[in-house]
């Protein structure tokens, strides 16, 4: 079982920063690929970004790419999102994931959800 906690989400004016952190519970950390997802009003949760178990690969979003960036300390059980030049069709409630059977995952095949953290930038 993996309990996953985010935090550091917030409003911010369009071209600014924020820096999303998820921390996970459990000794298993290291055995999960991890990855972000994000929920606008009115439609289906997408992917957003992946980073795989040892931290060495990840991948994103063509709408995020060159923007976001997700890195994980292994030691702390934690994963980050930086997201950087943020856009108002940025706006949504940005999930942390886990998951154990690839690190290329859909929203239908991961394990472990966080509870949800809102980020909205305004124009």
């Amino acid at each position: 079982q993996v309990q996953l906690v985010e935090s550091g989400g917030g409003l911010v004016q369009a071209g600014g920063s924020l820096r999303l952190s998820c921390a996970a519970s459990g000794r298993t950390f290291s055995r999960y690929a991890m990855g972000w997802f994000r929920q606008a009003p009115g439609k289906e949760r997408e992917f957003v970004a992946t980073i795989n178990w040892s931290g060495g690969s990840t991948y994103y979003a063509d709408s995020v790419k060159g923007r976001f960036t997700t890195s994980r300390d292994n030691a702390k059980n934690t994963v980050h999102l930086q997201m950087n030049s943020l856009k108002p069709e940025d706006t949504a409630v940005y999930y942390c994931a886990a998951y154990g059977r690839s690190w290329m995952v859909v929203a239908d095949e991961v394990d472990y959800w966080g509870q949800g953290t809102q980020v909205t930038v305004s124009s």
